[in-house]
């Protein structure tokens, strides 16, 4: 229903592919395509992100004091943990402890399922029996149902309900119920964070910020691995796609390692661009690669895009105007070994496409023929500006043009906000080249980036006419 109804909001805005794709499905398949990977021979690559979300907590209508911290924690801007301890009342069962095994498997819908939660407990009265405690959701009279009871009579345990008393500690509270009883009654919990590697990664909003402190530490404490967290405190820098950020708990060390598609990287994450829910657009561009192509990286970063396809077997050309990811960049290709396929460059993206790129499209194109499959790709993956670099390719080549199949592909990233992305994204394109792409590009939804704002992928073979300039005769 979840993927019904975002498809529907899709289909709505018009979030899908342009005109480029001539496929005879119709046009709600292909956002099912797009969304669930199911519909075959379609261009989707469907895989998890690493983005961590707080569990949801299951509001408990009939006790509900069973799952919120002591209430006196409200407004705690500095954790600690001993004021969180509370001692609620419960069912449960005494049942002699030779059949408790018995009990938990007749009755293991209405015992309590609560993780970190002991559901057997001794009986300090009687080492012989134990307690066995029951769901108050699911025995909220504290009286068995008419089935629990006939489970219970063939077992000959009495059927009695008895109350009781459960101690709860900081332990035993889930994040988003820590941080719902601590903030303010009425304001948003902080419900997700990017994790990369032992860096937890949050965007607070400003009602959180006096309790950003308590925030960090609550998420080292509920996710193991977690020995960092950081808060961005101002937007990315457009020019080398960094920002600053503040270390809320845990180590001051934001060099870290990440494992992205089976491969490794390294990087400083408080002075490179890293986002790991880009992982699965990554992918899909890499599939797109064969053997032998050329892929040219305009705006690298580590190497996300430029070392998978280098262990492709591809040939590749890799830029990054900031030096620390220019450095990152050369680190990491020794570290996968396909430094010797990987030709890198610390240059403006402009500077790059009229340099290095052109220089090898003038080589190559010239010699395909209708023999040769190489196919050329150029990727663009600075969303904010990408599409104002599309006017470097008006005229970059001089001389006849190649075949049609030889031109040059682009995949250009961008972000709109317009009530219809894929058609504002392909207009902006279009102002940039000088020519119209109907019929001849295609749009993908990479990932709603905030409310009304997507990230959107424009591929597109650049036409002959843009860009080669023909010579005085």
């Amino acid at each position: 229903l979840w993927r019904l109804g975002y498809c529907a909001r899709l289909l709505k805005t018009n979030h899908f592919r342009t005109a480029a794709s001539n496929t005879s499905f119709p046009a709600v398949w292909m956002l099912l395509a797009q969304h669930s990977g199911r519909v075959p021979g379609l261009f989707v690559v469907v895989k998890k992100n690493t983005f961590f979300t707080m569990p949801k907590t299951v509001q408990d209508k009939t006790n509900p004091e069973l799952y919120l911290p002591h209430p006196g924690v409200r407004g705690m801007t500095v954790l600690n943990r001993e004021a969180f301890k509370r001692t609620v009342v419960v069912p449960a069962l005494k049942v002699k402890k030779e059949i408790v095994n018995s009990v938990l498997k007749s009755l293991k819908q209405s015992v309590l399922q609560r993780p970190g939660l002991k559901r057997v407990v001794e009986d300090p009265e009687d080492e012989d029996s134990r307690f066995v405690i029951l769901d108050p959701h699911k025995i909220p009279e504290f009286s068995l149902g008419e089935s629990e009871q006939q489970v219970l009579k063939q077992l000959d345990v009495h059927a009695e309900v008895c109350k009781y008393h459960l101690e709860l500690t900081y332990e035993n509270f889930k994040s988003e119920e820590i941080l719902r009883a601590v903030l303010p009654e009425g304001q948003e919990v902080t419900s997700g964070f990017s994790r990369v590697g032992h860096i937890a990664h949050l965007n607070l909003r400003d009602h959180q910020l006096p309790y950003r402190h308590l925030i960090g530490q609550v998420i080292m404490d509920k996710n193991p691995g977690i020995t960092c967290v950081v808060n961005k405190t101002n937007i990315i820098d457009s020019t080398y796609r960094n920002f600053e950020m503040e270390v809320l708990a845990g180590e001051n060390n934001l060099v870290t390692k990440v494992k992205e598609n089976n491969i490794a990287y390294e990087l400083d994450f408080s002075k490179v661009y890293w986002n790991p829910r880009l992982s699965t657009e990554h992918g899909r561009i890499v599939e797109l690669l064969k053997p032998g192509d050329v892929l040219f990286d305009v705006f690298a970063g580590i190497g996300p895009f430029a070392i998978p396809a280098a262990r492709r077997k591809c040939r590749v050309f890799a830029n990054d105007l900031n030096p620390e990811s220019y450095t990152w960049l050369l680190h990491n290709c020794k570290l996968n070994k396909v430094d010797t396929k990987v030709k890198a460059f610390n240059m403006d993206g402009r500077d790059f496409l009229r340099g290095p790129v052109r220089e090898e499209l003038s080589k190559e194109l010239p010699l395909l023929n209708e023999e040769q499959k190489t196919a050329f790709h150029i990727v663009m993956n600075l969303p904010a500006l990408a599409v104002e670099f599309l006017d470097v390719f008006r005229h970059l080549l001089v001389g006849e043009p190649c075949s049609p199949a030889g031109l040059p592909t682009v995949h250009c990233y961008g972000f709109s906000k317009h009530s219809n992305p894929a058609r504002d994204i392909q207009e902006r394109a279009e102002a940039s080249l000088g020519t119209s792409l109907a019929g001849r590009c295609s749009t993908f939804l990479v990932r709603n980036v905030a409310p009304n704002k997507e990230m959107l992928c424009l591929s597109f073979q650049i036409p002959a006419d843009v860009l080669y300039k023909r010579p005085c005769p």
